[in-house]
């Protein structure tokens, strides 16, 4: 037997499966080794969220989006006024590549010369490139040469039969027009230079071209003036209606030769200067 006064020493229990003892000075807490359980839990379920709205924009959307409104009104063309050339024109408008790429985008309106271009021709300045305008076409005029061979032909061609009489009703149909022609004198450089003057709505009267001409160079289309203003500064006026030179390239007629002695060329320019700065050659009655 134990003897009195002495504790038994317990016996050691064996552990429970599954449970610890831990020591918090002096209580003993049960904590579980496996939580087994929370794997039976049942998951909890989110919360619903309201869906966002978005406007997403297409691509072409956003492009045209990103595109500035000003550059969309953009001018495109440009109307040639007195005084433009080329490169002013190409400068004040911002053209890309300067006045070489505006004159190969317009060269079928401007023609081969890059520096002859006449107030109201209509360039392109972006997109498609201009188009030269129709021209009237101007009759060629008759020389003495001409008229000759023309007189030998009829001579020589045999004697046509007589027509037969069209029935009343062909009389109403219309009659084609022969062909214009013009002396080769200044009665005839007169005429042709009024005829062309029509054609692009240049004012002018017979009377008062020849009244300048006879004033200016007696009628000499070879005419030269070399001592006034003009030829000391190395353009000395010219032809019939004595034009200088960078008058008769700013001014010259499409459809008329581009030699500044040509009578019908020198005249049709000097009208149309006449126009633009006087309103007509009628109101010229002096050096000009």
């Amino acid at each position: 037997m134990p003897a009195h006064g002495k504790h038994r020493r317990p016996k050691r229990r064996p552990l429970t499966r599954g449970l610890a003892l831990a020591s918090t000075g002096g209580a003993a807490l049960a904590l579980p080794l496996v939580a087994t359980a929370t794997a039976h839990a049942t998951p909890r379920t989110a919360p619903e969220i309201a869906p966002v709205e978005k406007t997403v924009l297409s691509a072409p959307a956003k492009i045209a989006e990103s595109i500035p409104a000003a550059r969309n009104s953009a001018p495109v063309t440009y109307t040639v006024t007195r005084g433009d050339s080329l490169s002013m024109i190409a400068h004040e408008q911002s053209v890309e590549g300067g006045w070489k790429a505006l004159y190969r985008a317009n060269r079928a309106a401007v023609g081969d010369n890059p520096s002859l271009i006449h107030p109201g021709l209509e360039l392109t300045l972006r997109g498609k490139a201009a188009t030269a305008p129709k021209k009237a076409k101007s009759p060629a005029r008759t020389t003495s040469t001409d008229r000759a061979d023309r007189s030998q032909q009829r001579s020589a061609a045999p004697a046509a039969a007589p027509a037969k009489a069209a029935p009343e009703k062909a009389s109403t149909q219309a009659t084609p027009v022969a062909a214009k022609s013009y002396t080769n004198d200044l009665d005839g450089w007169i005429r042709e230079s009024l005829d062309v003057m029509q054609t692009y709505g240049i004012p002018g009267s017979y009377e008062g071209i020849q009244r300048n001409i006879m004033r200016e160079s007696s009628g000499n289309p070879q005419a030269i003036n070399n001592w006034d203003s003009n030829a000391a500064k190395g353009t000395p006026s010219k032809g019939l209606l004595q034009v200088i030179e960078p008058t008769f390239l700013a001014y010259h007629v499409p459809g008329t030769s581009m030699d500044l002695y040509d009578p019908v060329a020198n005249i049709t320019a000097a009208c149309n200067y006449a126009a633009d700065r006087y309103g007509s050659i009628d109101n010229v009655n002096g050096p000009y």
